[in-house]
């Protein structure tokens, strides 16, 4: 890791209150924490966590880029999608995690355009920092009128109508990292030796972790695999599932069906952490300066919607999933003559699009619950089969 950049003496001082709230948890809990907790306090401790202080994340001064930070294009995109569902169900929109804010503003731009705003567009953002943000640059954005359709939540509503939206969120959830040992199945945890986080195994089951042991058992890992599993994103899943009266729940992420996550040759994981744009994949260093995702397993969300009274409304590539949703007519509205208006289009398509880029590795899966009519992101290319 030597690559990475080092980081500021104000960035190492907050690093290491972090660090010492970790080591008194660990100590605190004998010596040991799984990587559950310590993923879970290293992204979201109050006020030190990643996601809950004050550092840039997204964009290029960032560690980070997502799709709607590259273009309006995205958005405007993943609005016609949204659009045919608030047609049926009259309802609203209820975005997850909604980063810098620029998600929800193109798209209620674009739903605007389209005549079929929402109810409320509402925002569940667990980070105090980010809702500023999010205020910010909405009251830049948008006019009054929108604006006022926009709420932020603490917690889910107890029924909801319209459209479910998580862009790189499941991938954020914390997870636990399990290993195949001789000795049988362990789960990794980490401990606080020589003034820095060490990894360190412990055999499963625990009793109260016995749905974890059995989730892991199920997947017959070969002896020496280290893998990542999520019951929290499942868990995240039914509860939306349970909310949702009719609509649907879009999920866009980067990630793998079960059968592609746990292949033998992925033997050590999907873990990754990203640093002022470099990716690397060790989260046991610069603690609370950088992100630590794991790719998201979606035969399991899928299983957990099905399982929970939802049907799968589709599942496929980014890339096939924009193509579905009408990128290119939208690119099709500007002149490739007017090279300063569709170049930058022509260069944001190519990074949501290419198989090199986001369009392969990025899903998009939808749940849904009381809709009739096939999705029309889903009309062709749809791997649901895959799951």
């Amino acid at each position: 890791m030597s690559t990475l950049p080092t980081p500021s003496l104000e960035a190492q001082e907050h690093s290491q209150q972090l660090v010492d709230l970790i080591q008194q948890n660990i100590v605190q809990a004998g010596g040991w924490i799984d990587f559950f907790q310590f993923m879970q306090l290293a992204l979201y401790a109050p006020r030190l966590g990643y996601y809950s202080a004050g550092s840039q994340k997204f964009g290029t001064g960032g560690d980070f880029v997502t799709a709607p930070e590259i273009s309006p294009l995205f958005a405007q995109t993943v609005a016609n999608q949204i659009a045919q569902v608030l047609r049926m169900t009259h309802g609203n929109v209820l975005e997850l995690g909604a980063g810098t804010g620029k998600l929800a503003a193109d798209l209620l731009l674009t739903l605007a355009e389209l005549d079929v705003l929402p109810n409320h567009y509402f925002i569940l953002e667990v980070s105090d920092h980010l809702r500023e943000i999010q205020r910010e640059w909405l009251n830049k954005k948008l006019p009054q009128d929108t604006l006022q359709r926009v709420m932020w939540l603490d917690a889910l509503p107890a029924m909801f109508e319209g459209v479910v939206i998580g862009n790189e969120v499941l991938d954020a959830i914390p997870v636990h990292v399990v290993h195949a040992t001789p000795q049988g199945l362990c789960e990794r945890g980490v401990v606080f030796a020589q003034d820095s986080f060490a990894w360190k195994d412990k055999i499963m089951p625990f009793e109260h972790k016995q749905d974890l042991f059995d989730m892991v058992q199920a997947l017959n890992l070969p002896v020496d695999y280290i893998t990542e599993v999520c019951p929290a994103a499942c868990g995240m899943i039914a509860s939306l599932a349970n909310m949702l009266q009719q609509g649907i729940i879009l999920m866009i992420d980067y990630g793998f069906s079960a059968r592609e996550y746990y292949h033998p040759q992925r033997n050590l994981g999907t873990m990754m952490c990203h640093y002022q744009h470099y990716a690397h994949i060790d989260p046991l260093i610069n603690i609370g300066l950088q992100d630590i995702t794991a790719h998201v397993d979606f035969t399991s969300i899928a299983h957990a919607g099905v399982s929970n009274g939802l049907e799968l409304g589709g599942y496929c590539s980014q890339a096939q999933f924009l193509m579905n949703s009408g990128i290119l007519d939208i690119m099709a509205q500007v002149s490739p003559h007017d090279m300063a208006r569709y170049a930058p289009l022509a260069a944001a398509a190519q990074k949501l699009l290419s198989p090199s880029e986001m369009g392969d590795l990025f899903k998009v899966i939808a749940l849904s619950k009381n809709i009739e009519e096939p999705l029309i992101g889903f009309s062709s290319g749809d791997k649901s089969h895959a799951l």
